[in-house]
């Protein structure tokens, strides 16, 4: 089954690049869509990603039904949110992947989904099932699943015009000196292909950092609200800051307090216009034990419930006076 859709192309230059920037979506599955014969302009069939486009031309291109995957047993259930007809909320925890790939030999956020009977097509034909946006391994919290490709496509193009966001908490190892907006290029390190680096000619990041609370021992629990979504983002900005998440043992050091088996890195609330209604949507994943515990034994109780409440948290992000650091 496919689904035909006509867009107006809001900028000029290269098919793959208007396209993907209008859908939200990589330039790579573009190109397969494109290369694929699954993209008119101007009812012309292109199969030149290259090919150049002028402003408000009209463009055509089909969702293509995704491939099935071999089920593979799911022995983990996942915290649901919210759900209705057009979307589904989930508070992912640490060490689950959320898309399948050779070299993932577990079951995935996906695996779930689908032994839920929850699927979704993709423009590139990708076994994504409706995963809008990415969350790292052991990053834990809100994400989105769009449950039809109409409500796909509607919260692909919040996710660009920056309409849908999340704020993220993390513990890192000592405070920041203020509110700060970090705007430096991100692209893969020049020497760990693991890693991504502030590059000079990277691609654009923007990351706002605020701090919520300090603890006796100097360490900080902070709030990020993104921009831009990059890899590795708010790991790589706070290392050109010289700070470093508890638990990050890629971008930090192998951390020294007890056993923290995982970055303390957590996406608290998540916020969207709902693609059917129209009204605004927020949701708030609650923190997993271990974060909460570490909190909870290392910083004054009172003045976490405050840093965290959801409504103080998001006037942070209006009220403070931001440092810029480009």
């Amino acid at each position: 089954m496919t689904t035909e859709h006509t867009l107006l192309s809001r900028l000029s230059g290269r098919l793959d690049k208007v396209l993907a920037e209008q859908l939200g979506q990589s330039r790579n599955q573009i190109e397969k869509l494109i290369r694929a014969g699954h993209v008119r302009v101007a009812e012309e069939v292109i199969t030149r990603p290259s090919h150049k486009i002028q402003l408000d031309t009209p463009v055509t291109y089909r969702f293509i039904e995704a491939p099935g995957r071999e089920e593979m047993p799911v022995d983990f259930d996942v915290d649901i949110l919210y759900e209705d007809d057009d979307l589904l909320v989930v508070n992912k925890p640490a060490g689950l992947v959320v898309h399948p790939a050779p070299s993932v030999q577990e079951p995935t956020l996906v695996d779930w989904l689908i032994q839920r009977g929850i699927s979704l097509s993709t423009l590139s034909g990708e076994e994504r099932h409706g995963i809008v946006h990415r969350i790292d391994k052991d990053t834990t919290g809100a994400l989105v699943v769009a449950k039809n490709n109409t409500a796909h496509q509607k919260l692909s193009l919040q996710l660009q015009d920056k309409s849908m966001g999340r704020y993220y908490l993390a513990v890192i190892d000592q405070p920041l000196k203020q509110s700060i907006d970090v705007n430096l290029p991100i692209a893969r390190h020049p020497k760990n292909r693991l890693k991504m680096a502030v590059v000079a000619g990277g691609r654009a990041a923007r990351t706002r950092l605020v701090s919520l609370a300090v603890s006796p021992k100097k360490r900080a629990l902070i709030a990020a609200k993104l921009f831009t979504g990059r890899t590795h983002q708010i790991r790589v900005h706070l290392g050109a800051l010289s700070r470093y998440i508890l638990g990050d043992n890629l971008y930090g050091l192998k951390s020294k307090e007890g056993k923290i088996a995982r970055i303390y890195l957590h996406a608290y609330v998540l916020y969207l216009t709902h693609p059917t209604t129209g009204k605004p949507l927020e949701i708030v994943a609650p923190l997993f034990d271990d974060m909460m515990g570490y909190l909870k034994q290392n910083f004054d109780e009172e003045m976490l419930h405050e840093s965290i409440d959801p409504d103080r948290l998001r006037r942070r992000f209006v009220d403070d006076v931001f440092d810029q650091r480009v």
